[in-house]
């Protein structure tokens, strides 16, 4: 649902989604049009939550950087706002937190919805400087990794719920079997 028929910078926006009638809503600025997203269906919230959790449960005790939840917003471009359902920010990127995210996560997980264009904003991150992208499938129980290869093409690899993410660059030394993402 779109909230107003302007356009904002990304500046605009984080005054609007700080103002007291947009507390608890969830918007994101696509192309300087501030979109309110709908809500999760339970599936998709209980898998970002399991995801959240074996990040937090690997970043926090080497003290990586900082694992975000769905109202993180990352400010991608001057008219691009974000909030991916998880996402990593390493403390070589930011070294302290602050009052908003203005870059890209290392890592940005998409509950993909139906109807979600996932390759334009795989693509909007990675032109942010983000290096991972996992877009997960709940009813295909899959996921999608995009990375950059060495000529800047965007590249995907699918597992499935046999296979093992791996952190790559971003978190040298993680692993997940695919499996435990979804609930049975």
């Amino acid at each position: 649902m779109i909230l107003e028929e302007k356009l904002y910078t990304a500046e605009e926006f984080w005054e609007v989604a700080q103002l007291p009638e947009n507390e608890g809503r969830r918007l994101e600025l696509e192309d300087g049009v501030i979109v309110e997203m709908a809500s999760s269906k339970p599936i998709n919230t209980v898998i970002a939550g399991r995801v959240i959790h074996f990040l937090n449960a690997f970043v926090i005790p080497k003290n990586l950087g900082y694992v975000t939840v769905p109202d993180g917003g990352f400010e991608l471009s001057p008219k691009t706002v974000c909030q991916p359902d998880a996402a990593f920010v390493s403390k070589k990127l930011l070294p302290k937190l602050p009052s908003n995210f203005k870059l890209a996560p290392d890592l940005a997980v998409e509950i993909v919805s139906k109807n979600e264009d996932v390759l334009k904003k795989t693509n909007e991150y990675f032109r942010a400087g983000t290096q991972i992208v996992w877009a997960i499938y709940a009813d295909e129980k899959a996921v999608y990794v995009f990375q950059l290869d060495d000529d800047s093409n965007l590249r995907g690899k699918t597992f499935g719920i046999d296979d093992i993410l791996d952190g790559g660059d971003v978190l040298p030394g993680f692993s997940l079997p695919v499996r435990d993402i979804f609930p049975d």
